[in-house]
């Protein structure tokens, strides 16, 4: 048999190695994050900022505390809610404990984040709290970028960018929302639409939107 008679098998095998790796990659990829729970935390975040923004809102740190930790409650719930039900909607083989680990990536930025925010308040330093929120949710977002679509990590890099500008810009005050409200919108949102993808890689925009079939139904690769 001559070297051209191999050729096609070669290019045959070839392929069906890339198709395998493909399977292997969607398999590993997680999808139990909730893009419409991701921007219903993105929306409270604006609609904090209009609120606290209003005169009758108290000028005060501690109701501004209040306010973002209302805003973090109500992310929190929803994203784990959605996480619990995409959970106990998979097939009982495919309930393992283990493919909550994406999840488990995120907590320690988050509980950093925590830590700093409760030694800044205690100095004082209020001003500087939104700009570590935005970088250390960014982190949060890139650690476990190997598992979660691809297009998270623009989002990440994203909050970081903004969290460096209203750490070092001149003249961003704690009793501004506006910066912390508009950069989680447009964050979550982003986000939103990546995990929707994640899920539901033939959903369209209205289907974000629970137009036409369901938007966020536990989607898994076919065999």
């Amino acid at each position: 048999m001559e070297e051209n008679d191999f050729a096609p098998h070669i290019h045959d095998a070839m392929r069906q190695v890339r198709a395998l790796k493909r399977r292997v990659l969607a398999a590993e990829m997680f999808t139990g994050y909730s893009g419409r729970a991701r921007a219903v935390g993105g929306t409270a975040a604006l609609l904090a900022a209009a609120i606290m923004s209003r005169p009758f809102y108290p000028k005060t740190e501690t109701a501004h505390l209040v306010g973002w930790g209302a805003v973090l409650a109500i992310a929190v719930i929803a994203s784990y809610s959605a996480l619990l039900r995409w959970f106990l909607l998979r097939p009982k083989g495919h309930r393992e404990i283990a493919r909550l680990m994406p999840t488990v990536d995120a907590l320690p930025p988050l509980a950093v984040g925590g830590l700093l925010s409760a030694a800044l308040l205690s100095a004082g330093s209020h001003d500087i709290l939104f700009g570590t929120w935005m970088c250390l949710f960014g982190l949060a977002n890139l650690s476990s970028r190997r598992v979660l679509p691809r297009g998270i990590w623009p989002v990440g890099l994203f909050y970081i960018g903004c969290g460096a500008v209203c750490l070092f810009a001149p003249g961003v005050s704690f009793m501004n929302p506006w910066p912390m409200g508009v950069v989680f919108f447009v964050g979550e949102w982003a986000g939103g639409f990546v995990f929707h993808y994640n899920r539901k890689p033939e959903g369209t925009i209205s289907s974000f939107f629970g137009v036409g079939q369901a938007a966020e139904e536990p989607h898994e690769p076919k065999d």
